[in-house]
C-alpha cells in the first residue's frame, strides 16, 4: 500500500510558498525604500482647493519680494519641501531649498508634475495666476540610501529561504550518500524517513527497495553456500570412487578430469557470486604486483618484463585475475608462451597479458568477458568464467580488462589499476 502524503506537505508546495514569501517580503521593503525616500506622491484631488488657501496665506502679487521670500522659507521650514513660486509669466520670484523648475507651457492648471532630475512634484495654479512648485527636499544621498535597502530586502530573502532550502537539500544529500553506499555493496544502507513530502516518499521507497535487494541477495548467498556444500560432498565422493577402479586407467583418468573440472566450476561461481554480489573479502593492502605476476607467470611457464609496481588491493583476488587472464592465454594461444607486461601509469599500474592465438574478432571483444560466454570453435576447457572474474576484479580495485589485437598477430589484455 503506497503511504499518503498530505497535500499541505507537498514539497512544490512548500516551495512555492518559501519563493511566494520572499517576493512579497521583497515588495514590501521596496515599497518602505520608496516611501521613505521619495515620499507619497501628491493627489490631484483637491490641489484646486490647496491652491485657493495658498493664494490666501501667501503675500499678494504686489507685495516686495523679501516678503513672499519670507512666507515661502516659513512654509518650508515647516513642510520640509522644496517650494518655488513664480509669477504668471513662469518667472521664478522666491524659493525655499534648491530652486524647483517653472512648469511647462502644457500646464494650464493645478497638477502633479514628474520634472527630470527631481523627483515627484505638484504644481499650484494660485487664484491670482501665479505658480507654485512644491517638491520633496533632497534626501542628500538617495541612491546611497535606496541601495542600502535593496541590500537589505537580499539579505532579508537569502535569510528566508535558506533555512528551507538547506533542510530540502540535506535530505536529498542523505539520500544520494545512502544511495552510493548501497551500490558501493553496503546493502544495510537506509536512510531517515522525515516528513511527508515527496523526499519523504522517495526516502521510503529506497529503504523498501533496499530492504528487497538485501533479502535477494542474501537468499543467493545462502543457495550458493548450500549449493557449493551439495555440490562438493559428491565431488567428494567420485573422487574416492575414481582412486578405487582397478583396470580401467583411461575411465579413471576421466572421472578425475572431469571431477576437478567440475571442482573448478563450482569455484568459479563462488567467487563470481561473491564479486556480484559485492563481497569485498579482505580489506585492501599494499601489494606488489610484479611479484604477484612472477610468481604466477612461473607457475604458467610465462614470461615477465616490466618495472617494479606497487598497488593497493587484495593480493588473493589479484592473484586469481591474473592466474585466469593466463590460463586463458595458455588455451586460446595457439600453443606458444604468454608474455606479461607490468609497469607503472598516470593512474595507477598497468598488465598487459599478450599472446600469439587466433585473436578475438572486433565485435566480440567485449562480449568474451560476459560469464559463460566462449568463443564460437574455442578448444574445450573452462566455463567462460574466467575474464569475466578477471574484470570484476579489475572493477573492484577501480580499473578495468579491455581485449584489442596484438601488432604481428594475436591478443593483447590490458588491466588497468587505480
Amino acid at each position: 500500500m503506497r503511504p499518503s502524503c498530505h497535500p499541505g506537505a507537498r514539497l512544490h508546495a512548500r516551495i512555492y510558498v518559501a519563493v511566494l514569501a520572499s517576493v512579497v517580503l521583497v515588495a514590501l521593503l521596496a515599497g518602505a525604500a520608496w516611501h521613505l525616500h521619495y515620499g507619497r506622491e501628491p493627489v490631484e484631488n483637491g490641489l484646486g482647493l490647496t491652491a485657493e488657501i495658498a493664494g490666501e496665506l501667501l503675500p499678494p502679487p504686489d507685495a516686495p519680494v523679501a516678503l513672499q521670500q519670507r512666507a515661502l522659507e516659513r512654509w518650508g521650514s515647516r513642510t520640509r519641501a522644496r517650494l518655488s513660486l513664480f509669477t504668471p509669466a513662469r518667472e521664478r520670484v522666491a524659493a525655499f531649498g534648491e530652486p524647483l523648475p517653472p512648469p511647462p507651457a502644457g500646464f494650464a492648471g493645478s497638477a502633479t508634475w514628474h520634472p527630470a532630475g527631481v523627483g515627484p512634484a505638484v504644481v499650484l495654479r494660485l487664484p491670482d495666476g501665479r505658480w507654485l512648485v512644491a517638491g520633496r527636499a533632497a534626501s542628500g544621498r538617495p541612491a546611497l540610501g535606496f541601495l542600502g535597502f535593496l541590500l537589505l530586502a537580499a539579505l532579508a530573502v537569502a535569510l528566508a529561504a535558506w533555512p528551507i532550502a538547506r533542510r530540502i537539500t540535506r535530505r536529498l544529500e542523505r539520500l544520494r550518500e545512502s544511495v552510493e553506499a548501497l551500490g558501493g555493496g553496503d546493502l544495510g544502507s537506509r536512510v531517515p524517513e522525515e516528513g511527508k513530502d515527496e523526499v519523504a516518499l522517495l526516502a521510503a521507497s529506497f529503504n523498501r527497495a533496499a530492504a528487497r535487494i538485501e533479502a535477494l541477495v542474501g537468499a543467493q548467498r545462502r543457495l550458493l553456500a548450500n549449493a557449493s556444500h551439495e555440490l562438493r560432498t559428491p565431488l567428494a565422493r567420485l573422487r574416492v570412487a575414481a582412486d578405487l577402479l582397478d583396470g580401467e586407467p583411461a575411465a579413471k583418468g576421466e572421472v578425475a578430469r572431469s571431477v576437478v573440472e567440475l571442482d573448478a566450476l563450482v569455484e568459479e561461481i563462488l567467487v563470481a557470486s561473491r564479486l556480484e554480489a559485492g563481497a569485498t573479502g579482505e580489506p585492501f593492502e599494499e601489494v606488489d604486483l610484479t611479484a604477484l605476476a612472477a610468481e604466477e607467470c612461473a607457475r604458467a611457464g610465462a614470461a615477465l618484463s616490466g618495472d617494479v609496481v606497487l598497488v593497493r588491493g587484495d593480493p588473493r583476488l589479484l592473484r586469481r585475475m591474473l592466474r585466469n587472464l593466463l590460463e586463458n592465454a595458455r588455451r586460446h594461444g595457439g600453443g606458444g608462451p604468454a608474455e606479461v607486461e607490468v609497469r607503472r601509469a598516470a593512474s595507477g599500474a598497468e598488465v598487459d597479458v599478450l599472446d600469439r592465438g587466433p585473436g578475438v574478432p572486433p565485435d566480440l571483444a567485449e562480449r568474451i568477458f560476459e560469464p559463460f560466454f566462449r568463443l564460437p570453435g574455442a578448444p574445450d576447457g573452462g566455463a567462460g568464467l574466467g575474464l569475466s572474474i578477471a574484470r570484476q576484479v579489475a572493477r573492484r580495485h577501480g580499473g578495468d580488462v579491455s581485449c584489442a589485437p596484438r601488432e604481428g598477430g594475436g591478443t593483447r589484455f590490458r588491466v588497468r589499476l587505480a
